[in-house]
């Protein structure tokens, strides 16, 4: 009996967005496997991300978009190494699942050219390389520079002009996300407020409560309050990154901007 062909497509999925499920669906409908699971990347214990949404509100996101693809019994999320040791490596992942299901699956793995060309650093890269076929989807404006025998360069893949970071910028300026996003996406991400600057102020206030001496941290509580237009709070948080960081370029630029507006918004008060 033919084992079942499972293409792994890794991903932190923050969110996941049309352009994740459209290479899904494009891998399932040109034949390249039976299944694809999207593994969703956990949190890094070691690694603060301020942008990276709790792991289950990313795997019922991931869920529900795969319910919403063409293939819904073909594409599924994963959570397999929200279980695993953390740090998560690919190889370990790999190595547990070949021991739990290789006498019934065979795996492949579905990655990015940005991706692939950072491949030959990854742990024990030769196992992987030896030991895995690879497709791979090009990035815009990001050529393929790294190759193994067994990849596939999928050309004729789908391709968005936007990620997960334009989509989470959008979101945070209240934009429209409905060409980016499934609809039970953009809902849950509504019912959770998942993404807006007012959740994004409030994880960077307990961070800067965590830990009080971290510039990076008011620099970007106060590029929220500069797009709340709250002037006096952005140049009191830019003028103590500034005091911190080492490169105060950033926190200076947004002092002297905010103080412009000011002076050009209010000049009767600035100017009596």
């Amino acid at each position: 009996m033919a084992k079942l062909r499972m293409m792994l497509f890794f991903g932190s999925f923050n969110p996941v967005h049309r352009g994740h499920t459209a290479l899904a669906e494009y891998a399932i409908a040109e034949g390249l496997c039976d299944k694809v699971a999207m593994v969703i990347s956990p949190q890094n214990p070691f690694k603060q991300n301020m942008a990276l949404a709790e792991e289950m509100d990313r795997y019922t996101m991931v869920e529900a978009a795969c319910k919403n693809t063409r293939y819904p019994e073909h594409i599924t999320p994963s959570i397999i190494e929200f279980l695993l040791e953390k740090p998560s490596y690919t190889i370990n992942t790999l190595r547990y699942l070949e021991q739990n299901n290789g006498s019934d699956m065979e795996f492949s793995i579905l990655m990015g050219s940005d991706l692939i060309n950072t491949l030959p650093h990854w742990r024990e890269a030769e196992a992987i390389i030896a030991g895995y076929d690879i497709y791979v989807y090009p990035r815009p404006g990001v050529d393929m520079t790294f190759s193994t025998e067994r990849t596939t360069f999928l050309k004729d893949a789908p391709q968005y002009a936007y990620s997960s970071t334009e989509v989470r910028d959008r979101l945070e300026r209240g934009d429209d996300t409905s060409e980016m996003l499934d609809k039970d996406v953009r809902d849950y991400i509504r019912s959770r407020g998942l993404w807006t600057l007012a959740s994004k102020i409030t994880m960077l206030t307990a961070a800067i409560e965590r830990n009080p001496e971290c510039g990076e941290h008011y620099l970007e509580r106060g590029k929220c309050y500069f797009r709340r237009e709250e002037w006096g709070k952005a140049i009191n948080d830019m003028r103590r990154a500034a005091e911190l960081m080492e490169d105060k370029t950033e926190a200076t630029q947004y002092i002297a901007l905010a103080e412009e507006i000011l002076n050009y918004r209010y000049k009767d008060i600035y100017n009596p």
